[in-house]
């Protein structure tokens, strides 16, 4: 068993990729159509295009549960998920300085430093250095 594909819902599919792309440096590896204008559509690290995809799924906008978890996750500050880094404090000045936003700051924990930052699609995302 292996992990192919992690999904994280986001509100709009086109924000999302540009985000994910031009911010976050991960680049397309397919954008497929598949109903009601939502697309397959996954990014991946430059450095391992054969690796674990990130799909960058419609959040439902007609199943109101699903649309209930983002939000309350999102109103928590609980990261969607997470996404590993070489140096968490690197990492965090460079998307800054794109004007992403953190709500958490680079924060050592144990054997770990993370911070926490919003998507702009509904999500917050955590990097994490094992250190």
């Amino acid at each position: 068993m292996k992990v192919r594909v992690i999904g994280i819902p986001v509100q709009d599919q086109d924000k999302a990729l540009k985000f994910y792309t031009v911010k976050l440096g991960f680049v397309k590896k397919f954008d497929v159509p598949v109903s009601e204008g939502n697309r397959w559509l996954t990014v991946v690290a430059k450095e391992e295009q054969d690796g674990p995809e990130v799909l960058l799924e419609p959040s439902p906008n007609n199943f109101e549960p699903a649309k209930t978890y983002q939000k309350a996750l999102f109103d928590a500050g609980i990261p969607y998920t997470q996404f590993n880094v070489d140096d968490v404090q690197q990492e965090y000045d460079r998307l800054l300085n794109l004007g992403v936003e953190f709500s958490i700051k680079p924060t050592k924990m144990g054997t770990v430093k993370l911070a926490v930052f919003d998507d702009t699609c509904g999500n917050n995302i955590q990097i994490v250095e094992i250190l």
